[in-house]
């Protein structure tokens, strides 16, 4: 992925919380990384994104216009879900490598649209954020499985249990719109694709749903 044994340089598109606690500051550590521009919400979340985290770094305004920058080698996409499909096929497009925050997309169809542009330019890496505990597990689990040290599991059963969200009284939350979020299972869809990288594929799937609160304004 070098080019000429220069740093990689990255461009990040949604600069938000987990950009910036989770990601930035390994980042920021690796001696080969740069982070050269960054397009937030706005220019002016942008410029004091920079001004804040990577003096160095140039706010821009439209993320077209940085995914558009020829000195970049990697788009670092830290959206809301709704525009990932959008902006890691343009990066592909425009032959830079895609880093791209869970989750994946909207929906199965933008999905699908996203694993198509990947194929069609093999020799860029695209990669989707991986699970935090998963990341730290998954040597582990991997080899006391093919070691058949816990013999053949029979039954996983994944819960995820948090207060976050759930004041009716409150604001929803970004997560909680599904033009914002899309189709997705929040806490534990993350999970389940770990849990297939260690079993296999789900071969079938059914779902009860209750609506509590119909409204929240």
């Amino acid at each position: 992925m070098h080019k000429n044994n220069q740093k990689l340089r990255i461009g990040i598109v949604g600069a938000g919380n987990i950009v910036r606690t989770r990601h930035l500051p390994g980042l920021k550590k690796h001696p080969d990384v740069e982070i050269v521009a960054v397009s937030n919400s706005t220019y002016e979340s942008s410029e004091k994104f920079c001004r804040e985290n990577v003096p160095g770094a140039t706010p821009i305004k439209n993320w077209p216009e940085l995914v558009a920058l020829p000195d970049i080698d990697i788009i670092w996409i830290g959206t809301p879900p709704y525009m990932h499909s959008a902006v890691t096929i343009s990066a592909l497009e425009a032959g830079k490598h895609v880093f791209c925050q869970a989750r994946m997309s909207m929906d199965l169809a933008e999905a699908e649209e996203m694993l198509a542009a990947s194929k069609r330019y093999p020799e860029l890496v695209t990669m989707l954020c991986p699970p935090p505990f998963g990341l730290r597990g998954d040597l582990m689990v991997k080899k006391i499985l093919a070691e058949n040290y816990i013999g053949r599991p029979h039954h996983v059963r994944l819960q995820s249990f948090t207060s976050n969200y759930l004041d009716p009284g409150a604001p929803a939350h970004w997560r909680q719109k599904i033009e914002i979020s899309g189709l997705n299972t929040l806490t534990l869809g993350i999970y389940v694709e770990v849990l297939q990288r260690w079993l296999g594929d789900i071969t079938g799937v059914f779902g009860r749903g209750k609506i509590i609160y119909p409204v929240r304004e």
